[in-house]
């Protein structure tokens, strides 16, 4: 169906009131939608890729269906040469250039959100596209957290940033002083931490800017959900399903600890998650036959672990251990479900330099680089690790920050930096509960002020698994 000229609508309204009253509103849909420009937050890794033109695929049926000439839908991992536009903010300049001036709304999407544009457009229109609007289902925090540099620290919920799984949009007024800001003024932020906090604060300027509207009909209830028949936007299944789960044998599990750390965090990791591990070692900077650990000759830090890393990639390569397609490296005190991880590992190609990963970013507005922030666990498919062991990238010093010196050597491989809001640096409580309420998540980070063991139970612990000792066949596990 296309949109009908005047003079039809006119013929269609002598035999019809419902008819006319309909043509009229088609033509209003198929005005306003030339009007918006749809961003898919997409991502390089070809997986990825793949969702996103399934995303815009979905979004041509259904806007043809409307109109004849369909809205501008955008890849996001496509624009440009900048390998930070993921942040957004360093992106708004050229699509100010590209749409200020015939467009009305910038809508961004991920590639897990559902649009149904019919009812998206109806909730569009209830703003005036003359103002400053930015639109989306907001997510507050219930205290203050170090993810957010404990912004707001005496009523952190007064703040509300957008859960970007449910779409979020700016109007065009909004964009072009945003791009203009980005353009005359550099962005002062080093580190790109938790993304959507970030960009409402920068939109907020301090009280001088609009705050986040909510839209009720921005949503992220499952697609086929009865509770979502007024929702424009819903979620795919929580976790992506693409086929067998990754076997246990693929997994190379490396557990970095320390010494100090033997008596303190080692028996939780015991108590949790080492259980589904097929092969993984410990290694420290003592041999704790106990453990056991594995010295690699590197001495603890007590900040980076860089040199303890690149031993680690080097080992892994090495004929001391079996050779498998996945390498998990994570942290002692880190809180993960390796059955989630070989369920998300299907829907990746190991042959490819994969990095997998909460994607975090330093001077991104100046050019910087993505890294894989190490607290959440850090897969690297054995391709990755090769390519990486086979460049000149060192660890500038033993105790540099390990994440973000592979995150630069990445960048200067051209090898991309692949994102997963299931993996988390933090806490539980250190995230939105409204934000988490539509996860699986795949891990937590620290063990400051919880039970990391009630942690692992609640948040990763499924329960159609067997995890008791007698439930666990010995022969299906090898600790190296």
């Amino acid at each position: 169906m296309c949109c009908v000229g005047l003079a039809q609508i006119h013929i269609l309204c002598c035999f019809s009131d419902l008819m006319c009253a309909y043509f009229f509103f088609l033509n209003l849909v198929c005005a306003y939608l030339r009007e918006i420009v749809f961003v898919i937050q997409s991502q390089s890794n070809s997986f990825h890729v793949s969702r996103a033109e399934r995303q815009r695929a979905d979004l041509l049926q259904q806007t043809q269906s409307l109109t004849q000439t369909p809205p501008p839908i955008l890849l996001l991992h496509s624009l440009t040469d900048n390998e930070g536009d993921w942040s957004i903010l360093p992106v708004l300049p050229y699509l100010s250039l590209l749409f200020g001036k015939n467009s009305s709304w910038l809508v961004f999407l991920e590639e897990e959100t559902n649009v149904k544009v019919t009812k998206l457009l109806q909730a569009l229109r209830k703003f005036d596209r003359r103002k400053e609007w930015f639109l989306g289902k907001p997510l507050h925090d219930e205290e203050s957290t170090i993810i957010h540099h404990y912004a707001f620290a005496e009523n952190p919920s007064i703040f509300k940033y957008p859960d970007f799984s449910a779409a979020w949009a700016l109007s065009i007024p909004l964009l072009d002083r945003l791009a203009s800001k980005v353009r005359d003024e550099p962005l002062k932020s080093d580190f790109t931490i938790d993304l959507k906090h970030e960009v409402a604060l920068y939109i907020w300027e301090n009280g001088q800017g609009p705050r986040l509207t909510a839209v009720p009909e921005l949503c992220t209830e499952p697609e086929h959900s009865p509770t979502a028949q007024h929702c424009a936007t819903t979620l795919s299944s929580p976790a992506p399903l693409c086929g067998e789960p990754v076997k246990k044998e693929d997994i190379f599990v490396a557990v970095k600890t320390c010494k100090k750390f033997h008596t303190e965090r080692v028996p939780v990791v015991k108590k949790t998650w080492e259980r589904e591990a097929f092969l993984l070692e410990y290694y420290s900077d003592h041999t704790d036959p106990s453990i056991p650990t594995i010295d690699l000759g590197v001495p603890n830090t007590e900040r980076g672990h860089c040199g303890k890393t690149f031993a680690i990639l080097e080992r892994y390569v090495s004929d001391a251990v079996p050779k498998t397609r996945w390498l998990l490296v994570v942290d002692d005190d880190t809180l993960i479900s390796l059955p989630r991880l070989q369920m998300l590992l299907s829907c990746y190609d190991p042959s490819e330099p994969v990095c997998l990963g909460e994607r975090y970013g330093y001077g991104l507005g100046q050019g910087g680089y993505s890294y894989i922030t190490g607290g959440g666990g850090m897969v690297f498919s054995r391709a990755a690790v090769v390519r990486l062991l086979a460049s000149d990238c060192k660890c500038y010093r033993d105790d540099a920050p390990d994440d973000m010196v592979l995150g630069m050597c990445l960048n200067a491989l051209g090898l991309p930096v692949t994102h997963s809001s299931l993996f988390h640096q933090a806490r539980p409580e250190d995230y939105s509960r409204d934000f988490l309420a539509h996860q699986v998540p795949i891990s937590f980070h620290k063990h400051w002020n919880i039970d990391p063991v009630a942690v692992f139970n609640r948040w990763l612990k499924d329960k159609s698994r067997s995890t008791s000792p007698r439930g666990l066949n010995k022969s299906t596990k090898e600790e190296l």
